[in-house]
């Protein structure tokens, strides 16, 4: 680990006056950015603490909703009274990403902005666009096991690890952001997370200096709920197929379907034409293939990926198939 300085962020302004710049990064959990930093991917000259700037609550909105502060740790966020009865899969999702000791000191802020695992980008002595742009993408030749088959460039082919923000989009929750100036705006949060395109080092919209200071999710909305991991062992490895569903059936027909994908690409993956090709349709081999089909229509392996496609088939098949019955 490389020397850095290191402040105490007292408020919004604050810490976007300090992260300014290329040299200085915001630091809250730290469960993901330590690591990092001990493997010399990042090399920040300066940290700023903000976990004195507030945005820590966990509190019922206006319309009915919940916002969850952007410093409120994912402990608190899994265990709280009203994500588990209103928002299930958002607590299951949350549960299944991490050991207790990450989940009581990574932040839900921080967590959404956690970077890929992929083994060329945490190893300095592999090229990786992500981490030095130009250098190329060793993994599209080499090992890419967890890597991406939708949304991928010939730049990168990294995914998202975290689970929470899969479960987010399924909920179609908004991030809520802070600029140094003060002012605030919102994203949704399928649209916070980059694609690769030409722009491998850009994981999401946040510009320079801006903080998130909460995620709004919207009023619950019952039905079925389900969070499926699937993974090469169930303690806290990566996804390689992750679905979250909020699905509601009337009279054996699908009414809801929104769902979203982890483990397939640089962001979780949402298309709204699945969910529109489940409405109005029976629990049936030929509906679920459909929704496949969707899915998967331009998913591309590179060798050692390539079982992506079939286990998201199957996985997809799965999570419909328990919805129904749950519905039932």
């Amino acid at each position: 680990m490389k020397p850095f300085s290191y402040s105490k962020a007292r408020t919004v302004e604050d810490a976007g006056n300090i992260t300014s710049g290329d040299a200085a990064m915001a630091i809250a959990g730290g469960t993901n950015l330590l690591d990092l930093m001990k493997l010399q991917v990042e090399t920040p000259e300066q940290l700023a603490d903000i976990n004195r700037i507030g945005f820590a609550a966990i509190e019922n909105t206006c319309d009915g909703g919940l916002l969850l502060g952007a410093l409120a740790t994912n402990t608190q966020t899994a265990v709280h009274p009203r994500v588990r009865s209103d928002y299930p899969v958002l607590a299951r999702a949350i549960l299944s990403g991490a050991t207790q000791q990450l989940r009581n000191k990574a932040t839900n802020g921080g967590n959404l902005c956690q970077r890929t695992r992929c083994f060329y980008f945490t190893n300095i002595d592999q090229p990786c666009n992500k981490r030095e742009p130009g250098s190329g993408c060793g993994a599209i030749d080499g090992i890419a096991k967890l890597h991406a088959v939708l949304g991928a460039s010939d730049q990168c082919i990294a995914t998202y690890p975290g689970d929470m923000a899969v479960a987010l989009s399924a909920l179609d929750a908004r991030v809520e952001i802070a600029t140094p100036a003060g002012a605030q705006r919102t994203v949704p949060v399928r649209d916070f997370h980059c694609l690769p395109g030409d722009t491998p080092w850009r994981d999401n919209v946040l510009e320079d200096g801006e903080i998130i200071t909460a995620i709004t999710l919207h009023p619950p909305v019952g039905g079925t709920q389900i969070y499926r991991k699937v993974r090469e062992r169930s303690s806290y490895a990566f996804a390689l197929v992750s679905v979250a569903a909020i699905v509601e059936m009337e009279d054996g027909l699908f009414s809801r379907a929104d769902l979203a994908f982890g483990g397939l690409a640089h962001k979780p993956w949402h298309d709204p034409r699945i969910g529109e090709a489940l409405i109005g349709q029976p629990a049936s081999s030929e509906t679920f293939d459909r929704a496949a089909d969707i899915l998967l229509e331009n998913a591309r392996g590179y060798g050692e990926n390539d079982f992506k496609i079939p286990l998201a088939r199957r996985t997809l098949h799965a999570v419909l198939e328990q919805a129904a019955e749950d519905a039932a």
